[in-house]
Parts: structure tokens; sequence; C-alpha cells
């Protein structure tokens, strides 16, 4: 914990000596970073749908994903 205040006392420190490259580098870093937070995004079904899916796949039940290819053949048509 005290290595984190360390790090962040030090990032704020050289930020604000930095030069624009700098910046502008950080800025970005921090921007994809915030931006990969699909998951809170999602609309609420989908969350469900998915967590219940990952439960499902835990216990063992799942097909094979060829055995879903045959029984859908018409709809992967190109």
């Amino acid at each position: 914990m005290d290595t984190e205040k360390t790090m962040r006392r030090e990032v704020k420190k050289y930020i604000d000596t930095a030069d624009v490259k700098v910046v502008k580098m950080v800025h970005a870093m921090l921007e994809v970073d915030a931006d990969n937070d699909w998951w809170d995004a999602m609309p609420e079904k989908i969350k469900v749908d998915v967590e219940a899916a990952l439960i499902e796949s835990e216990k063992g039940q799942v097909k094979p994903h060829a055995e879903i290819q045959k029984r859908y053949k018409k709809w992967l048509v190109k």
C-alpha cells in the first residue's frame, strides 16, 4: 500500500514537470483504460445472460462448436 502511495506521489510530481508530449501520452493511456470498462456499459439483460452462460459452462453444460455449426448450417452460408 505504501508503495502505491509513493508511486502516485511520484507520478503526480512528474506530470507537473513533464513536457506536453509526455502529458499527451499519459492522457491517452488513461483514456484507453477508461474506455476498456465495457462490462459496466452493457445492458443488464446481457450481463445476466453472459453470467448464466458462464455458470452453465463451468458445470459442463455446453455443446461442441461443431454440433452447433451442423445444427445452424443454413445460417452459415456466405
